[in-house]
């Protein structure tokens, strides 16, 4: 039986260790870790890393449709198209005070400073088996259901504050809830790897 991480159909990009650059340049320095967690998240072929992969796809989604809006909230936009019907109104659902009440900023940009946190956590160590980065599982089990608790939270305030959604924002939500799925199954290898000590 083969001991070789299992990889996926198409891997993406050649494998680090075979990139060679130049020694004495200005920049980072590269490691054998680093190299391990760039092969693993671009080639390898494990049911944890594929969920891993789902995380980044999903959280991405969420940020491309808050970007949105936060382009929005800056007046980079004048307007946000939505679908037709009386349920939807982004314009004023995403220009409203309670949109800048946190920090005294876009609620959009603090969205998507909060999911580039949840990238960085879906990328850390991910060369590593739950089980030996069992802290680290469970921080991302953890901030993946925070946002999609956030969320709903959103939601939640749009129907009863304003009686009008923004269709972006529920994009938004729905990436969000679509990535908790992703991450039990890791969350379990760790939980369990942490029973184990």
């Amino acid at each position: 039986m083969s001991t070789r991480p299992a990889r996926p159909k198409h891997p993406s990009g050649p494998p680090a260790g075979s990139i060679h650059t130049r020694a004495g340049g200005i920049g980072r320095a590269s490691s054998p870790g680093a190299e391990a967690v760039s092969d693993a998240l671009r080639r390898g072929g494990s049911p944890f890393l594929t969920g891993r992969r789902r995380v980044a796809g999903l959280t991405l989604g969420a940020m491309g449709s808050l970007g949105v809006v936060a382009a929005y909230q800056f007046g980079l936009l004048r307007h946000l198209p939505e679908p037709p019907g009386r349920w939807f109104d982004a314009d004023s659902v995403d220009a409203s005070g309670e949109a800048y009440s946190g920090l005294k900023t876009p609620d959009a940009a603090l969205g998507l400073l909060s999911f580039a946190a949840t990238l960085v956590l879906a990328g850390a160590r991910a060369d590593r088996h739950p089980s030996q980065r069992k802290l680290l599982s469970l921080a991302l089990g953890v901030k993946v259901v925070a946002d999609a608790a956030g969320g709903l939270l959103l939601t939640v305030e749009q129907a009863t504050k304003h009686r009008k959604f923004c269709s972006w924002c529920l994009a938004t939500t729905a990436f969000s809830v679509a990535t908790v799925p992703q991450v039990v199954p890791e969350m379990r290898a760790a939980w369990r790897g942490l029973r184990a000590r």
